[in-house]
């Protein structure tokens, strides 16, 4: 077998350095989008509110015509 190949410190400091700025990075991504990721969830919540409330609604009206078509 063959002994492993030494890698530079230049390579290592390198990798290490990508590795850091990529952290670095993904931490004040994940810090802007996260607020925006919020305020889309609340409006969601809002809108399935109504949503369901509409559904409701529509739901007695249809069962209320169907009472009145019976009698």
């Amino acid at each position: 077998m063959v002994p492993p190949v030494a890698v530079s410190p230049l390579i290592k400091t390198a990798r290490y350095s990508a590795l850091i700025a990529g952290i670095i990075y993904g931490k004040r991504r994940y810090d802007n989008l996260k607020p925006i990721a919020a305020e889309e969830r609340r409006i969601e919540e809002e809108e399935k509110k109504i949503r369901e409330e509409q559904e409701r609604i529509a739901k007695q009206l249809a069962e209320a015509n169907e009472d009145t078509i019976l009698k």
